[in-house]
């Protein structure tokens, strides 16, 4: 089993497949459609500006090969910039349609704290996604983000709190989006990601 990292030039590519590498994962980073449609499972890592992204990603056709990964049940799971593409769209600079592939938009972190969001909060799991496995209660997670998820479908998994309630974590069937980095949240993190990889043996 193998899990395909995708590199359209935006993303902490290394540290998420150390982190893979570390627990026994077989991954690879890689910017070929052909080579990324032949693995079991996909990551959408991301750092940056919403529109810079998703400018990309269409260019390299991997909008093509989320829809086409999706269609056939394969896992994918987004962080950070990722999972804010997999939804519909975002308000980051302008209005910018997203992959679609979950519903609910990306709008402006609006608190009466420090913005951007940098530093670890304590997660409260909405629903036992199955990337939550053996957590306890009292997990906490690595972020760094200026924007968040709003949606009011019954796909959120997790969420926090940094001056209100923000949702950070969703899930529907095959599809993973996490707002922190499992790749920097310790062993929480590794325990995400080892749930994840479990998911091809399921």
């Amino acid at each position: 089993m193998t899990i395909g990292i995708i590199d359209y030039g935006m993303g902490n590519l290394k540290n998420v497949a150390n982190a893979i590498e570390f627990l026994g994962g077989n991954c690879f980073i890689s910017d070929d459609y052909n080579r990324l449609s032949q693995a079991d499972q996909l990551i959408l890592p991301g750092v940056g500006a919403f529109k810079d992204a998703i400018t990309r990603i269409r260019q390299k056709k991997f909008d093509q090969l989320l829809v086409n990964a999706n269609m056939s049940n394969t896992p994918i799971l987004g962080i950070c910039l990722g999972m804010q593409l997999l939804f519909d769209s975002s308000q980051e600079f302008g209005h910018h349609q997203g992959l679609g592939l979950l519903p609910g938009k990306i709008i402006p972190l609006d608190v009466p704290l420090k913005v951007p969001h940098m530093g670890w909060n304590q997660l409260t799991i909405k629903k036992r996604s199955p990337l939550f496995e053996g957590l306890s209660d009292e997990a906490y997670v690595y972020f760094v983000h200026s924007y968040h998820l709003e949606t009011d479908q019954d796909i959120v998994s997790a969420t926090t709190v940094y001056g209100k309630e923000i949702q950070v974590a969703a899930q529907y069937e095959n599809i993973y989006a996490l707002q922190f980095h499992p790749e920097k949240s310790g062993e929480v993190g590794l325990q995400i990601l080892q749930n994840f990889i479990n998911l091809s043996t399921q």
